[in-house]
């Protein structure tokens, strides 16, 4: 479906949908309950379409069932708006007293949510295969939510009283914040003159000693008298910016990791431009997180290091692994994934963006060369949380004129980065679609068959319980695909929230709780179920654990370096390096 986001472009169609409510007042009305049969036709009328273009049905029984609980709510409704009765719902965007304050707009909102309820409910009855169910649930959703009164001028009382107090400024402000976002083709979630890397976020001290055309590598400074002998290479994503875990100060993964004594090296990826359109997925697992381990051992000395990987930078690294595997290396001490898919057989919510003719038509456009622009992908992501991550923003900054907040992490959501096609393309057929890299021998990567299985260290597996994009029993599954023939190498923590909410909490915070389960050998858990039915909550950060895992495989403790990098490997610059400075906009 198409967002803000990802249609923002100058022109009266993309402006009209904040002004002029008869966008969704066809789709979205009743007028009385002589018309309750006519205004179901009319909201029931684009999701039956859906359901033949999807080649899906809905059973009349059930249709009918529905109908008449809708007629029945919506009767009551009525009764209640006509005897003066203020409608009672519960909905944050319609938490505000301007809601309740006027019955016209009490009435819009419940008759919004019972016709919502009622249109998420046919999704939910349709008989159809389960990935056309997913995507037939995921685009009715997008129609209800883009079509909340909240998210128009004429119909939110909030941003009319917000017109009214500041004799037309907040408009005058809104438009400004519209056609601003305009030029960038993006919403603003965060005032991003707040901040800037190297400044304010991503200043863990640090120095890059490598670098070639798909990354730069940091080390960063000691900040302990001792360190484990052992370094550290995390392998962020290669789709955001690894600043990520390395925010403010007080919420840095990197500076945490630095003061529990470990030497951490940092890949910083390239911000793809043209001249990098014919990079593949061979590229950066061999020249990306194959080369970063040899460096890594190469300046600190040891045959191995640990391995980190966040999301589809722990897909990358068990890759390089498996590839290094094949060849007779095993150049890992422990490896550890946070958030990470090896077996994509469920994909959470990305699963709707995800078939045959969606990866054929991205092959026939990317395939032999060119870029997946990180505007597009930011957008996909978008998409997936659109009341907090698209509509709030609708709402906050142009029809009430606010100028958002200065938060990080979301400063870091809008650095987006473009991919290589024919990386992209690859990764979405193999993993995503096929489902190949869990199987032995399936896929040929870097010129090696790879086999997951035959990676030899012990490994930490960590998953967000909320995650919407990796699915914390998908985290797991890899439990099931490392060390297959020793299970007891193998860790898994659970934490609280989300896919980056759940990673970053500061261990000074003591914010949620995580979930351990120390049952192993015969009786280790096989399955997610069976772990969480074993498992207990521990208040607080689940960072204390990691930490623990890597000082056990991290050697005894040495003086720390006395510099970066050695004789072949010379400082290059600061940390975080211009890479990371590259954007896409």
């Amino acid at each position: 479906m198409n967002t803000p986001v990802a249609t923002a472009q100058p022109g009266a169609a993309w402006m009209s949908q904040f002004s002029d409510p008869s966008v969704w007042q066809s789709w979205m009305k009743f007028a009385d309950p002589s018309a309750f049969g006519g205004g179901m036709a009319q909201q029931a009328a684009p999701v039956m379409r859906m359901l033949g273009d999807f080649g899906a049905g809905l059973p009349q029984a059930k249709l009918e069932a529905l109908r008449n609980d809708y007629l029945q709510k919506a009767i009551r409704l009525w009764q209640d708006v006509m005897s003066g009765k203020t409608p009672e719902f519960k909905d944050k965007r319609f938490s505000a007293p301007e809601w309740t304050a006027n019955p016209v707009s009490s009435f819009s909102a419940a008759s919004y949510l019972l016709n919502a309820e009622f249109l998420l409910a046919m999704a939910e009855a349709v008989e159809a295969p389960p990935r056309d169910k997913h995507k037939i649930r995921f685009a009715v959703q997008q129609i209800v939510d883009a079509l909340s009164p909240a998210n128009f001028l004429a119909t939110n009382p909030e941003a009319q009283q917000k017109l009214i107090e500041t004799k037309g400024e907040s408009l005058t402000k809104g438009l400004q914040n519209m056609l601003a976002d305009m030029q960038k083709g993006r919403i603003s979630q965060s005032d991003e003159s707040a901040f800037e890397v190297g400044r304010n976020v991503g200043v863990t001290p640090g120095t890059v000693v490598f670098e070639n055309d798909l990354f730069q590598l940091i080390q960063y400074t000691p900040a302990t008298p001792t360190v484990h002998e052992v370094p550290l290479l995390m392998v962020p994503p290669c789709i955001n910016k690894f600043y990520i875990l390395d925010l403010q100060p007080e919420n840095s993964l990197v500076r945490y990791l630095v003061e529990q004594g470990n030497t951490v090296f940092m890949m910083s990826w390239r911000n793809p431009d043209q001249a990098m359109g014919s990079k593949t997925w061979d590229d950066f697992v061999d020249q990306g997180a194959v080369k970063a381990i040899e460096v890594g051992c190469e300046i600190s000395g040891k045959e191995k290091v640990n391995v980190f990987g966040f999301c589809v930078g722990g897909t990358i690294a068990a890759s390089a692994l498996a590839v290094e595997a094949a060849r007779g290396r095993q150049p890992a001490a422990s490896l550890s994934l946070f958030t990470t898919l090896l077996d994509f057989a469920d994909n959470g919510v990305l699963d709707v963006f995800v078939d045959e003719t969606q990866v054929a038509l991205r092959e026939q456009q990317l395939a032999k060369g060119g870029l997946m622009p990180g505007r597009d992908l930011a957008t996909t992501f978008s998409s997936l949380r659109p009341n907090d991550l698209v509509w709030n923003y609708v709402q906050q900054n142009y029809l009430k004129g606010k100028t958002p907040p200065a938060f990080d992490l979301l400063y870091w959501n809008a650095d987006s980065t473009n991919l290589p096609g024919p990386m992209f393309c690859w990764y979405l057929r193999n993993t995503y679609l096929e489902n190949k890299l869990k199987v032995p021998g399936a896929l040929t990567v870097a010129g090696v068959q790879v086999d997951l299985g035959k990676i030899d260290c012990p490994v930490f597996v960590y998953g967000s319980k909320e995650d919407h994009i990796v699915p914390w029993e998908a985290a797991f599954a890899s439990m099931n695909l490392l060390n297959p023939k020793k299970p007891k190498a193998n860790r898994f923590v659970l934490g609280a929230s989300g896919h980056i909410a759940g990673v970053i909490n500061p261990a000074s915070k003591g914010k949620r709780s995580h979930w351990v389960n120390q049952s192993n050998g015969r009786n280790r858990p096989r399955s997610a179920a069976d772990w969480f039915a074993g498992a207990t909550e521990v208040k607080g950060s689940w960072w204390a654990e990691w930490a623990k895992f890597l000082a056990e495989n991290g050697g005894k403790d040495v003086p720390p370096p006395a510099k970066p990098g050695n004789e072949r490997h010379q400082p290059i610059e600061p940390a975080p390096g211009r890479y990371v400075k590259a954007r896409a906009d």
